[in-house]
């Protein structure tokens, strides 16, 4: 099965209907499979108090709150329903992460198929058990999170209406930018281990490459920031691809999906011509006459095409030569 790849815009609209059409442009050409927002009410998500993370205070204004950033980041009704046509326009899947009850409710009516559970929200009983109830696909993300917590959260989903076969588990980090050695993409194979459930990767580091790795060891979904312009104010920007990397993104991934192929070990489609060519024949080392014992000093293994595969020498030696044999003729 394909790796769903999931563009996260997330809040890098900036507020702006038109940004947010620009970037869902960039990820219907990229090739990926859904293009994912933010919905939340800022009244809802947070306190009027409380401050910015480090990362937000250095690429926004250090003078406002997280709510007053929030609130200039929401999107209404009339914008969810605009962006989800313009997706449907151009052949790509609506996705958006709700951050409170009301915007689950929300995105219900607006007839969403996934939803993606950020990881602030795996500790949120009421909200697990609200999008549980509605027994539709999740993806839950797992940032700062123990295995007792994502088990706990897990259990909540079962426990309340959401089959396990529609639940996938996404190991993250929630540093932007992540720093290489805190990534430990190997949890992801113990929550699939702990779990027995689908399992991806939600990446917040700078380039590809650890996309491309989760893949390899088995990710069925990936999601990754982009952005227009990484120098654009806002929170994400920074840690987010610009859409020539997310193109490379996509075409890694793809290659990556085609290279682990099947657990059949055999000759490839493509390396059988070579077969003749690379691999020994038994040979005349020189002359042998009709009746002759092939022996040790009368047969060797070449490259040459036909003959006896030289995992047969022993059947061959003490043999009698039916025939009179040139040096270098297969036998």
């Amino acid at each position: 099965m394909s790796v769903f790849i999931i563009a996260e815009a997330g809040v890098n609209h900036n507020g702006s209907v038109e940004t947010a059409k620009k970037l869902i442009d960039v990820a219907s050409l990229s090739g990926v499979d859904a293009v994912k927002f933010q919905t939340f009410k800022a009244e809802k998500l947070v306190s009027k108090s409380t401050q910015k993370a480090e990362y937000q205070k250095e690429t926004t204004d250090k003078t406002e709150s997280q709510f007053e950033m929030l609130k200039k980041l929401e999107l209404d009704v009339a914008v969810h329903k605009e962006l989800i046509d313009y997706c449907k326009e151009k052949q790509i899947m609506f996705l958006s992460s709700p951050f409170d009850i009301e915007s689950i409710h929300m995105l219900d009516n607006l007839g969403l198929e996934i939803f993606k559970i950020p990881s602030g929200e795996i500790i949120n009983l009421p909200y697990l058990r609200a999008v549980a109830k509605l027994n539709k696909k999740v993806i839950l993300s797992t940032g700062m999170s123990t295995m007792q917590e994502v088990e706990d959260a897990f259990d909540v989903l079962l426990k309340n209406g959401t089959r396990k076969e529609n639940i996938t588990v996404l190991h993250a980090n929630t540093m932007y930018p992540t720093p290489m050695e805190d990534v430990n993409l190997r949890a992801m194979l113990s929550i699939q281990e702990r779990l027995g459930v689908a399992v991806g990767y939600s990446d917040h580091t700078l380039g590809i490459e650890v996309d491309v790795a989760a893949v390899a060891l088995g990710a069925s979904v990936i999601e990754k920031h982009f952005t227009l312009d990484k120098s654009m104010e806002g929170p994400d920007h920074k840690a987010s691809l610009e859409p020539a990397e997310l193109n490379e993104m996509v075409k890694a991934i793809r290659n990556i999906e085609k290279a682990l192929g099947s657990s059949e070990k055999k000759p490839s489609k493509s390396e059988i011509p070579n077969m003749n060519i690379a691999r020994k024949s038994i040979v005349a080392s020189r002359s042998i006459t009709r009746g002759e014992l092939f022996c040790e000093d009368n047969i060797t293994a070449k490259r040459a095409v036909g003959g006896m595969s030289p995992m047969q020498w022993d059947e061959v030696i003490g043999l009698r030569a039916v025939k009179d044999y040139l040096a270098d003729d297969v036998i």
